[in-house]
């Protein structure tokens, strides 16, 4: 007759597990293990000073889509305003949020409100736009195998490979 004990001890351990299991991942206020990496999070239209700066008003709706792109919110009761709003999580769990609303009238810019303001200096480090120059070197001419070599001998290729 075979022991019934090691199949009860297997439960019980494995019962035992999943309990602590489950009480140790639910008691943890903050649900991110630690050292592990969060990407941040952008949504909505980007918002740079430099492209709020572009924006004067008495420009047509088509000039502002052109700097600030589609904008987030087009209200259909409110035709002649429009929202801009961009929102940045970063991984350690700072937001910043960024909004500004344009109102339009007669089809020309007449005012801006919301958290940027054009006319505010850009400061170097906030400038986006930064040109990189890259200088690729002239690549090597690879060896070339001798059943390569033996097929332009025979002359099926191209002798500039």
């Amino acid at each position: 007759m075979p022991d019934a004990r090691p199949s009860y001890m297997r439960k019980l351990l494995i019962s035992f597990i999943l309990g602590a299991t489950l009480v140790i991942s639910g008691c943890s206020q903050d649900t991110r293990f630690p050292f592990s990496h969060r990407i941040d999070v952008q949504q909505g239209n980007v918002l740079t000073q430099e492209k709020v700066n572009q924006v004067r008003p008495g420009m047509s709706r088509r000039q502002v889509k052109f700097i600030l792109g589609t904008p987030l919110l087009e209200d259909p009761f409110h035709e002649d305003r429009w929202d801009y709003i961009y929102m940045l999580l970063t991984g350690d769990g700072d937001v910043t949020e960024k909004h500004i609303a344009l109102y339009f009238a007669d089809d020309k810019l007449d005012r801006i409100e919301g958290t940027m303001r054009p006319g505010v200096e850009v400061d170097e480090a906030e400038q986006t736009t930064k040109f990189t120059t890259v200088t690729v070197p002239p690549q090597k001419r690879k060896a070339r195998g001798w059943l390569t070599r033996l097929w332009h001998w025979i002359g099926f290729g191209e002798d500039d490979v």
